[in-house]
């Protein structure tokens, strides 16, 4: 039987703390909700917008898969395997924390916000060898078609790489456009999240930074009622 949960946008968690501004739709941080610590294995799902040339300094993790989608601007990330990138609007990156990485994440511009979302994941093993990959996406390639971004295989299934039975999918979607998203796997779950516009999904609607965890079918059906650009991460629970 299927059954959904819906997080209104404007029941996240929120904090400001002047460099950054950050609405969380799980636990994290200062913000606890026992009923939203997590959505099977989604962790984390946190809107962030950081000020000109702040950003988070070298910090560790562990154990985790970490998916940074940028929405504006230009944000600079280096990690201690080495690796000094920027990615931007467009771009999808994943860092593989396994047996321990530290990494730093700032604003490259000193005269224009980053907005980007901050996803984690757990993963199906621990302490995996770290590792970074991040991939470009074309518009035309999310225009009226849900990508495949993220996925257990990587370049050979269209996405970056997560060691998770996991695959995300972003698409930008023209009002009156529909479509069908059929899971990978009938066991999984999936949080639905509307970063732009409205849609209507298995009957539910949600609006601007709405989200929804859909748990017990093996096919949603999409309809864009404005434009829109949608978030699907299909975890398993």
């Amino acid at each position: 039987m299927m059954t959904y949960t819906i997080h209104k946008a404007d029941s996240r968690g929120h904090a400001n703390h002047g460099w950054l501004d950050t609405y969380h739709t799980f636990s994290f941080a200062g913000y606890h909700d026992p009923e939203r610590i997590h959505f099977g294995a989604l962790r984390v799902l946190n809107d962030d917008t950081v000020a000109g040339g702040m950003g988070f300094g070298a910090h560790p993790h562990d154990n985790m898969e970490i998916i940074s989608i940028p929405t504006k601007g230009d944000l600079e990330h280096q990690d201690s395997m080495g690796n000094k990138q920027v990615i931007r609007s467009g771009d999808v990156q994943v860092m593989s924390a396994g047996t321990g990485i530290r990494h730093a994440e700032k604003n490259k511009n000193n005269n224009e916000e980053v907005r980007f979302f901050q996803i984690w994941v757990f993963p199906k093993e621990k302490n995996v060898t770290p590792r970074y990959d991040q991939k470009t996406f074309s518009e035309t390639d999310k225009h009226n078609k849900l990508l495949t971004v993220v996925s257990p295989l990587g370049t050979n299934d269209g996405g970056v790489q997560i060691h998770q039975n996991a695959w995300f999918s972003l698409g930008n979607l023209d009002k009156g456009f529909k479509t069908k998203y059929p899971l990978h796997d009938n066991t999984n779950g999936v949080y639905a999240f509307v970063i732009e516009g409205k849609v209507t999904i298995n009957g539910q609607t949600l609006d601007r930074r709405d989200g929804m965890g859909i748990k017990g079918t093996d096919t949603l059906d999409i309809s864009a009622d404005e434009n829109a650009t949608l978030l699907l991460m299909e975890v398993p629970l």
